[in-house]
């Protein structure tokens, strides 16, 4: 070795050991439980998926996401910050850390995915597209609303999905781009457009606000796939393993028999070993998502399992529950695997 490359290693060596450690930084996880709650993102009221009680409790299936992973984290649902944002702002805010998750009615695309620093997490509930006309206007199906202006949101993938079903339907439909939902609602029932457009679980969401549901008709046809679920930022597995699979232990738990009623009493006596595992009875499911051993139990027992988060806001709800949207699962896309659907979680082990 020559005595200037030895010099020149010296140096080099010596910064190494003299140049500050750079501060480690903390992941969702540690932020979320040095702060105490779950920061989770829903959008304004909408009956099913988000709902404000008179005495400002938040219901709703996307909300009973949010309680699930505080549950999972804390062993209480009760420690979330609900945050409203506006449409427009909504992948800003998670993206740039103000909220720990967003739940609220957004469908998984290519674009959100691969362009907005996000990652969807699982489906929790599938949807599809559709228009909603009053009853009295004498259109049937979709394909005869060729000349008419359809209410919409500028905010959404609903104007693509629209552009592209006419073009496939060779119709004309004028849109009415509308970004606020309340004024969006007040001009369709006041006539200022002949339809309106959105998910089709919305427009049931929608229908149950009007002065009389029974005045307008949701037209048969669905337009487009429509894949919801929660985002959460990018660069953190460990937190999106974390959502991703809180969501898939409201499955299992249907899968294996648990419920909200009777998981305590399971929890004494499982009547299987992939119960006992799904509890943390046995195993170290746990680990690699850094949470306690009864995290996916805590899920079960503070919120419920996919069937009975479903039936109590999006089907016809228990009699004292809140009211239901009336959405069969029966036979739809968010059936149980088992009854022919595709709500399905991977194996718990």
């Amino acid at each position: 070795m020559t005595k200037r490359f030895a010099k020149i290693l010296g140096c080099s060596l010596l910064a190494l050991t003299t140049a500050p450690v750079a501060a480690h930084a903390a992941t969702t996880l540690e932020q979320v439980q040095e702060r105490g709650e779950v920061n989770c993102q829903v959008g304004r009221p909408e009956a099913g998926t988000f709902m404000l009680s008179p005495d400002g409790v938040w219901y709703g299936r996307d909300v009973a996401v949010c309680r699930a992973v505080a549950a999972a984290v804390f062993g209480d649902p009760e420690r979330v910050a609900f945050q409203v944002v506006a449409g427009g702002g909504r992948f800003t805010s998670l993206a740039n850390g103000e909220s720990d998750l967003m739940v609220r009615a957004a469908t998984n695309t290519l674009t959100r995915e691969t362009q907005l620093g996000l990652d969807f997490t699982t489906v929790n509930f599938y949807d599809g597209q559709g228009f909603m006309v009053p009853a009295d206007s004498g259109v049937t199906s979709a394909l005869e609303l060729d000349g008419a202006t359809v209410c919409m949101d500028p905010g959404t993938t609903g104007v693509a999905n629209v552009a592209d079903f006419t073009s496939r339907a060779n119709i004309t439909i004028a849109p009415l781009m509308i970004a606020d939902r309340l004024v969006r609602l007040e001009t369709y029932l006041k006539g200022g457009c002949d339809a309106i457009t959105t998910d089709r679980s919305g427009l049931a969401s929608d229908r149950a606000s009007f002065p009389d549901p029974s005045e307008h008709v949701i037209l048969p046809e669905t337009i487009s796939k429509e894949p919801l679920g929660a985002f959460v930022r990018q660069g953190d597995p460990q937190w999106r393993n974390i959502v991703t699979w809180v969501v898939h232990a409201m499955v299992t738990a249907e899968e294996l028999g648990l419920t909200s009623e009777n998981i305590e009493e399971k929890r004494e006596n499982p009547d299987s070993t992939d119960q006992a595992r799904f509890m943390g009875l046995e195993g170290d499911l746990n680990i690699g998502l850094g949470l306690s051993p009864e995290w996916a139990y805590n899920v079960i027992k503070y919120v419920g399992n996919y069937d009975e988060v479903y039936e109590l806001y999006m089907g016809d709800g228990p009699e004292g529950g809140p009211a239901g949207m009336g959405i069969p699962r029966a036979g739809s896309l968010n059936a149980n695997y088992r009854d022919g659907g595709l709500i399905y979680a991977p194996p718990f082990n």
